[in-house]
């Protein structure tokens, strides 16, 4: 024992210590993950030193610094777009000379996005340079988790006033990244300034030919061959190329006109790459920070790539400042209705874009077509809201607003009437409801029933009932004039009803009625007041009649012919009509409840002199029986051995087994006699199925000591009758000579010669026949009984479908005999449980037998001695 514990032990120090020591090794090669503290002087993984980006060497150019946002995109030359990496935050950055400082492999980071963790890249979450890197593991904590459970309400609030608010999901749809982009492909602006980074295509055609590629260093220089540097950083593109020119006019003096002649020479200056520039996003924007934006970008392009204006951000009031001074003013609101961008200017390098708090929200709610949270600005009225918000929908009421404020105490309710929309002041807060107009019309009328063209109708020119059923196109022939109604709303919304003879007031006896508005006037049908009546048919004919609408003046003739006619089986000299009574003795117990009427009908059903002439009167019934000696041809079948195996038509109502045999020819000399089998298709109706399915279930469900297998019952099914061909041969018409029925199908097998041995013994078989062969003996040949054979329940099914059990004498089984062809069954013995009066009955007997043999015993040993 002590053996085996030591064992033990020495097995879970051994995997103690390779667990940690696989931790130890793995820890480094983590590519996601980054020590929690690291010696002094070693930089971050994706820091270098000096606060340089991945893929950076050297000093960093003037036109770019650290506050790039990770993840950004950048344009490297003019129609190339830039390759954007992993952008966290969403910002476009186009590079220009911000890459000349990136070489070899380094480049592509710089250009691929940065792809670096912001937390690892020591960048904040505007994209600026982080102070003071935390020692965390990156990852390794979940914001969301040290958040309360206020401040994640809180967000959630400011996210959905986001959403109400009006462009706000403009700026933050993805479906709009590439809206706001740049167009690098345009042609170069007349007013473009040209700076530090920008490449100048100089070409000189005509008299002399010549082509300078020059980019403006970081001083503002460009340097021609033979001419040397020249200055035109700060310039036009127009100023600039004017300054180009005069340089090479003292080379090529072809190029302006003078002395030596007009001008041969000329000259296109074209803009090539184009710079980045550096603009900053401060205030109350979705994203504030930093962006390198294409020198072609204007104030729309970097407003959407910052997000907008936040939830406290102004629209309306959107400051570009260049050289500490406000030199255009953006109202977003003009883009977003009208699509007219007013100062969207063209920016330039260190271009502040400064989103201001706005001065008033009021929300809209209700019948507009836009529902949104407005700003707005001082001294706009009502009507500007509602012009921001669509304009009224359809179904607005349109007479008055209501407008929710905000006081210093306490809420107040102002109702606006449409009169005051272009002069009511709104205020921060304000929140405005425009509601629907009711669902009633001021002017509407009905009518309904008996008239050409039922439906509503306006008040003002059916102000009268005979104006109303004019407009209706009259009344039709089954209006009931003698009463109709009108159904009249009143002032408290009571219902009042309003009975009218409209026969007198189309005859002028009685004054027409002015009607009101929302009047129903009700024209009820002659038809509608009587009872539907039906007749049918029934029986032989083509088409039986279950029920069909009563038509006056229908004869019996009518109702066949509608029928199809009668069929050949009809007794046309048998038609009966059931005819109900409509007075009956109350008191009387023979009481007639119905008429019959006999009548003889031509199957020619031509109108003739001789016809019956009776007419139908409502829910009369029509049964055309069954002629009785009518007959359809029936037929057996006979197989198996027999001279002519087949089918045979039924001659006789008392044709027997015996005359089929001799129709078929007799039998052959290899038939099987005993075995020979009458099949019977017995067919059950719907109850005697259900009462037949019930039973067996009941069967199942009360029978302790046996199984009994439920199947369902079918409403055809064919059974085996066990036959004595053998006596019905010798003995024709005797009572073993079975009357045949329609569809009955005989079989006489041939010579049978084996014996079917299954059930609960040991291996079930077919045995050969053998005369002289006992019960016993096939069961030997399948191996006997098993232990759970119930010996005294076994039986034989013979060939021709008759069956024989197994009987018991004394303490001993009689068996069935066995023929050819026949099928010996063990069943399987069952034991169900007890019942108490069973255990006690039991018992008894037990001791009964027990008390009897001992006293047998004790008087054999008496009688000996």
């Amino acid at each position: 024992m002590q053996f085996f514990r030591r064992t033990l032990l020495g097995v879970v120090l051994i995997c103690t210590g390779l667990q940690a020591t696989a931790q130890v090794i793995q820890a480094p090669s983590a590519p996601t993950s980054a020590p929690a503290t690291l010696p002094a002087g070693v930089p971050r993984p994706g820091q270098l030193p000096g606060g340089q980006l991945p893929g950076q060497t050297g000093t960093t150019p003037r036109s770019q610094t650290q506050g790039t946002l990770p993840g950004a995109t950048q344009q490297g030359t003019r129609g190339q777009a830039g390759q954007t990496g992993a952008a966290q935050q969403g910002a476009n950055q186009q590079g220009g000379r911000g890459q000349a400082g990136q070489q070899g492999a380094g480049t592509g980071t710089g250009q691929q996005g940065q792809q670096g963790q912001q937390t690892g890249a020591g960048l904040d979450a505007t994209g600026a340079e982080g102070v003071g890197a935390t020692d965390e593991p990156i990852g390794d904590t979940d914001n969301t988790q040290l958040k309360t459970e206020q401040e994640l309400q809180r967000e959630r609030e400011l996210a959905a006033q986001r959403r109400k608010l009006f462009g706000y999901q403009l700026f933050n749809d993805p479906a709009n990244a590439g809206v706001f982009q740049p167009n690098l492909n345009i042609a170069t602006p007349k007013g473009y300034v040209v700076g530090p980074n920008d490449e100048l295509n100089i070409n000189i055609y005509g008299y002399s030919e010549a082509t300078y590629p020059t980019t403006v260093n970081p001083d503002g220089f460009i340097y021609i061959q033979r001419v040397g540097p020249i200055h035109v950083a700060g310039l036009t593109i127009e100023q600039a190329k004017t300054r180009i020119l005069d340089r090479l006019s003292k080379i090529y003096v072809g190029l302006k006109s003078g002395p030596y002649g007009a001008a041969n020479t000329y000259m296109v200056v074209t803009l090539g790459d184009i710079r980045s520039i550096r603009v900053t996003v401060t205030g109350e924007a979705i994203r504030p920070g930093t962006y390198t934006v294409s020198s072609l970008s204007t104030a729309m392009n970097v407003i959407y790539q910052a997000g907008g204006p936040s939830e406290i951000g102004s629209f309306r009031n959107v400051q570009v400042i260049r050289n500490n001074r406000v030199v255009a003013s953006l109202d977003l609101y003009d883009f977003l209705t009208s699509g007219v961008q007013r100062n969207d200017i063209r920016l330039q390098d260190n271009d502040n874009i400064r989103f201001t708090t706005y001065k008033a929200h009021v929300e809209i709610t209700g019948s507009t077509r836009r529902n949104n949270i407005f700003e707005m600005l001082p001294g706009e009225p009502m009507a500007r809201l509602l012009e921001l918000a669509g304009g009224f929908s359809s179904n607005a009421y349109k007479a008055r607003v209501k407008v929710t404020r905000f006081t210093k105490r306490e809420l107040k309710m102002i109702d606006v009437v449409d009169s005051e929309f272009s002069s009511f002041p709104l205020e921060d807060g304000d929140q405005v409801s425009v509601e629907a107009v009711l669902v009633r019309f001021e002017n509407q009328v009905g009518i309904q029933g008996a008239v050409f063209r039922p439906g509503v109708y306006s008040l003002d020119q059916n102000k009268s009932l005979k104006q109303l059923i004019a407009s209706a196109e009259g009344l039709k022939g089954d209006a009931f004039t003698g009463r109709i109604q009108i159904v009249r709303t009143r002032e408290d919304m009571a219902i009042d009803n309003i009975s009218l003879n409209l026969a007198d007031i189309i005859n002028g006896t009685q004054p027409d009625v002015q009607l009101q508005r929302e009047d129903q006037v009700i024209i009820p049908s002659r038809f509608d007041m009587a009872e539907f009546a039906d007749i049918s048919i029934t029986g032989e004919v083509i088409t039986p009649i279950e029920s069909t609408p009563y038509v006056a003046n229908m004869t019996l003739e009518d109702l066949i012919l509608r029928a199809g006619g009668l069929k050949e089986s009809a007794a046309a000299a048998q038609i009966e009509i059931v005819r109900r009574k409509k007075d009956v003795e109350v008191n009387s117990k023979s009481a007639q409840v119905s008429e019959i009427f006999r009548f003889s009908v031509d199957r020619d059903l031509s109108i003739k002199s001789t016809d019956s002439k009776f007419m139908l009167y409502p829910y009369d019934q029509v049964i055309v029986r069954r002629s009785p000696n009518y007959r359809i041809q029936t037929f057996v079948t006979v197989e198996g051995e027999v001279i002519m195996p087949g089918e045979y038509p039924v001659v006789t109502k008392d044709q027997r087994i015996s005359d089929l045999v001799k129709m078929a020819g007799g039998l052959t000399p290899f038939a099987y006699v005993p075995g020979a089998t009458l099949v019977r298709e017995i067919r059950l109706s719907e109850a005697e199925k259900q009462i037949r399915q019930q039973t067996i279930n009941e069967l199942a469900d009360d029978s302790p000591k046996a199984v009994v297998r439920p199947e369902a019952a079918d409403q055809n099914t064919q059974q085996l009758i066990g036959i004595n061909l053998q006596k019905i041969m010798s003995d024709p018409g005797s009572m073993e000579d079975m009357i045949l029925q329609e569809g009955d199908e005989l079989r006489i097998p041939k010579q049978l010669e084996t014996v079917r041995v299954g059930g609960e013994v040991l291996l079930p078989t077919t045995a050969k026949f053998r005369r002289g062969q006992s019960f016993q003996d096939y069961i030997s040949q399948a191996g006997g009984f098993t232990s759970r054979s119930a010996r005294k329940k076994a039986y034989v099914v013979y060939a021709n479908g008759s069956a024989d059990r197994t009987r018991r004498f004394a303490f001993f089984n009689i068996y069935p005999r066995v023929e050819p062809g026949s099928e010996i069954i063990v069943p399987q013995q069952t034991k169900g449980a007890l019942t108490p009066l069973q255990i006690i009955q039991s018992t008894t007997t037990i001791a009964g037998s027990i008390i009897g043999l001992v006293t047998t015993l004790v008087a054999l040993r008496a009688l000996a001695q």
